[in-house]
């Protein structure tokens, strides 16, 4: 269920407010969700999910990516959100993919090795070769 890149990035495919429980038994400490509400019929609203995080002790952070795709601002928001951390984190959307894409340009940003980022990636089955350029550039400042 929880698939892990990094020591402190691990991502999922949708969670609900009951996965939590496993999710902090397995050590997790912070939750990120990368799905805006409502985008499929019956997903737990980013309210439930934190409120479920929250009575267990978990920090909560809401970064929704829609169809117009990775901004500076949400690229920003998990780099913000990886400071933060103060242990492992799970972050999840649909399939994992668009938190995986994000983690990766929010790490690159972070000044993380790319090409280290890009092995991370596929270790987990995702492959984030594409966006090699742009982390790249991201890890350059």
């Amino acid at each position: 269920m929880f698939i892990r890149l990094t020591d402190r990035i691990s991502v999922a495919g949708q969670v609900e407010p009951t996965d939590l429980a496993a999710a902090a038994a397995a050590g997790f400490t912070s939750i990120v969700n990368n799905r805006p509400d409502h985008e499929a019929p019956g997903q737990p609203t980013s309210a439930e999910m934190q409120a479920a995080a929250t009575a267990l002790g978990l920090r909560y952070a809401a970064i929704p990516i829609d169809q117009s795709g990775f901004s500076l601002s949400s690229i920003d928001a998990m780099a913000t959100e990886l400071d933060k951390a103060e242990g492992p984190m799970l972050a999840f959307c649909r399939s994992g993919t668009r938190s995986t894409n994000l983690w990766a340009l929010a790490e690159a940003k972070r000044g993380g090795d790319p090409d280290a980022i890009v092995a991370a990636a596929a270790g987990g089955r995702y492959d984030v070769s594409g966006l090699l350029p742009t982390l790249r550039k991201l890890a350059a400042g």
